[in-house]
């Protein structure tokens, strides 16, 4: 499994996570919602959501 953190006190909310890995990322309405852990079959597309994060709020272990 996939573990994700996002740093809330770092999100400003750009969306780019939801953008580019919408089934691991929403946004209900003023939140933003992630899956903590997801399969190894979706790294690749979550890791590209946390480089994309221009705060750097994302963690992918």
């Amino acid at each position: 499994m996939v573990k994700i953190h996002v740093d809330m006190s770092l999100c400003e909310f750009h969306g780019q996570c939801v953008f580019i890995a919408p089934k691991e990322f929403r946004f209900e309405g003023d939140d933003l919602v992630y899956s903590e852990e997801v399969d190894e079959e979706h790294r690749a597309r979550v890791e590209r959501a946390a480089k994309a994060c221009p705060q750097l709020a994302i963690k992918v272990e």
